[in-house]
């Protein structure tokens, strides 16, 4: 299992509130969370098939940035 990490602009309880549904929907995300009290707003996503360009690519649909780390 891959673990990605991402610095995002999901940034309070809304932000995750609005990538959630991104984020289930996505098949080969086996677990996920984004630490808001970390400054750079850390999206960890495990995944045995996604690749880290797919995780972004879902992020961004939801309106939000993410460069990986």
């Amino acid at each position: 299992m891959e673990t990605y990490k991402f610095k995002t602009t999901i940034n309070c309880g809304s932000c995750v509130k609005a990538v959630t549904p991104h984020l289930n929907k996505l098949e080969g995300v086996e677990e996920w969370k984004v630490d808001t009290n970390n400054p750079d707003k850390v999206l960890e996503v495990k995944s045995d098939s996604l690749n880290a360009q797919q995780i972004k690519s879902t992020v961004e649909k939801a309106g939000f940035k993410a460069e990986q780390i």
